[in-house]
């Protein structure tokens, strides 16, 4: 099975480094493993879904 980094999966699904990290250790990344102190992440996982955020969250902007 082929692997990328944090790094790239960052990049890959456009949110930071750190957040792919939380990513990894909350579970949410099916197949990935941590090996020497570095998560491996599966070139073809998805990126979870944010649940900071829900998803019909209005924009702010009032309807007049």
């Amino acid at each position: 099975m082929d692997y990328i980094t944090v790094k790239e999966a960052s990049k890959k699904w456009g949110v930071t480094p750190r957040r792919v990290n939380y990513y990894c250790a909350g579970g949410r990344i099916f197949g990935a493993v941590k090996m020497a102190g570095v998560w491996l992440i599966p070139k073809d996982a998805e990126k979870p879904l944010d649940k900071r955020c829900k998803a019909n969250k209005t924009t702010g902007v009032e309807n007049t």
